[in-house]
This record gives structure tokens, sequence and C-alpha cells, in this order.
């Protein structure tokens, strides 16, 4: 798969985990993607920090409204039910718990729901935004992300960039598999068929519990 096939693969699967009637809020890069494949039947009113309730799909392209952007400025469309509202409202909503699920891109995960994303030391950054309030404000963090980087592990027994929070994540959905963050470890619940068991434990920097599901599911 290339870049943008891993991207809406991913995208597609974090959709899979959308409860109807849920607030989610997604945040920039691949998680935006999420919007575009909401499952048939199934309700959720997107969130973005910026400032707005009821995200939509993505513009077609040439159809961008300049003043319609998510948090990471890219353009987005609203759906009649949405609202507009300043960032302190956005973030009223957000540590006060109304948040059901947050989907966020990550440079690290380890085995204990510790997340690293937002910078690498001695990069220059613009901040951490606003990944520090969903992490302890929305019920659900699951992380969206390749499942490597260049060949190395972003799944890690422990994180060696800097935290944004720590033991807050509790799934992690990649190209190549969803891994619950439990009390007893890294639970490889799901598994994209195209992968062998040892090929996901082989991308992955901590040792994985493997489900039943999993075992069934796994390319042979």
């Amino acid at each position: 798969m290339d870049k943008n096939e891993i991207k809406n693969f991913i995208a597609k699967r974090v959709a899979q985990e959308l409860k109807d009637g849920d607030v989610v809020n997604l945040g920039i890069g691949l998680p935006t993607a999420v919007a575009n494949f909401v499952p048939e039947g199934i309700s959720v009113t997107f969130q973005s920090e910026n400032g707005f309730l009821g995200l939509g799909p993505a513009p077609e392209a040439g159809k961008e409204d300049p003043s319609v952007f998510n948090a990471g400025g890219m353009p987005v469309t609203i759906l009649p039910h949405g609202s507009f509202f300043d960032s302190a409202t956005s973030f009223g909503i957000i540590r006060g718990g109304h948040v059901n699920m947050t989907v966020l891109g990550a440079l690290q995960v380890d085995e204990k729901g510790n997340l690293a994303n937002w910078m690498i030391p001695g990069k220059m950054i613009p901040g951490m935004g606003g990944a520090m309030d969903l992490v302890v404000g929305a019920k659900k963090v699951v992380v969206a992300m390749e499942h490597t980087q260049k060949g190395a592990h972003k799944i890690l027994k422990q994180c060696t960039l800097p935290l944004t929070a720590a033991a807050q994540v509790n799934e992690i959905i990649t190209e190549m598999a969803v891994i619950k963050v439990t009390p007893a470890g890294l639970v490889l619940d799901d598994i994209n068929p195209e992968f062998t068991i040892e090929e996901v434990q082989a991308a992955t920097g901590a040792e994985l519990i493997i489900s039943d599901a999993a075992k069934a599911k796994a390319k042979k």
C-alpha cells in the first residue's frame, strides 16, 4: 500500500470503533480522514478543538470553504446541525468530559498507554496544541498511526520521547493491527489478514498478547 492507501485503510478501521450518538474529536493529519468512513446507520458528532461541532467529510476539490477548516488548518465541511464557537468553549467541552472518543496520531506509544506525540528533542515545534487536554478529557483515546516509522518501532515497551500524557491510551490502530492497552499488557485484538502474527510482533517493540480472534484471522 502507498501512503494514501495506508492512511485510508487505518481511518476506515478506526471508523468501525465509532458508536452511535458519540461526540468524537479527530486530531490533525491522518485522524481527520475518519470522517470520510462513518459506517451506514451510525450517527456521530465530530468536534474540532478550534471551535465547532458537526464536522463532515472532506470537501470535494474546488468546493472548499476558506472559512471552514479544522485545527490543522485543512478545509473541512460542516453538517447542517453543526455549530461554531470560541476555543474557550471548545476546551470547556473537552475538559468537561463531554467527548466520548478522541483519535490522535503519535510518534510513540508504549505498553503502559503512555503517549508521545508532540515533539522530537532538537526540532523546532509550534507547541503541544490540544492533545494534552484531549487525552485526559476524552473518555476513550485511540491512536491512529502507521505501525513503524521507516522500519523503526513506534509501539514500545517504554516511550523514549517527551510524553504528552501518561497511561491514557486505550487502543492503537495501524495498517497492521488493532492493539488494546490493558493492565496485563498490549493485546493484539485484530489483525490485517495480509500480515502474519510474527510480522506484527517483529514490527512491535513490546511483547504482544495474542487474542484468539487475531489468531483465527492472521495470514498463515
